[in-house]
């Protein structure tokens, strides 16, 4: 894999969650906006996550590892963003599905860019 492949999908998925971000708040009618250095470093270990996948282990059921991931890497912050808030079970369900479509679109681009 050249490093401007890693790059181009590193720059794409970066894009994508931040896009990804604003659609959310929309939707959520919540603010989520971390600041962009966290998007472009989670998009960064994401890309080289993605890179080891599909260079190394494989390139089917992509959307189950990056649900998996998405999952892993989400559910315990919104499980502590919401613990307080009044009817958490549906901030929950909301935040986290909004979470699991930006990982899955982000998914999407590094399997169409790496593999």
């Amino acid at each position: 894999m050249t490093l401007a492949r890693l790059l181009l999908a590193w720059l794409l998925v970066a894009i994508w969650f931040y896009v990804a971000t604003i659609l959310a708040e929309m939707v959520a009618a919540l603010p989520l906006a971390p600041p962009l250095r966290w998007k472009v470093v989670e998009a960064g270990v994401l890309t080289l996550f993605a890179s080891l996948w599909f260079d190394s282990l494989g390139s089917g059921q992509w959307w189950l590892v990056f649900l998996l991931v998405g999952v892993l890497a989400t559910a315990p912050v919104q499980l502590v963003s919401s613990a307080h808030a009044p009817r958490r079970g549906l901030v929950f369900v909301r935040l986290e599905l909004v979470e699991l479509v930006r990982y899955l679109g982000a998914g999407a681009l590094l399997a169409w860019r790496l593999s």
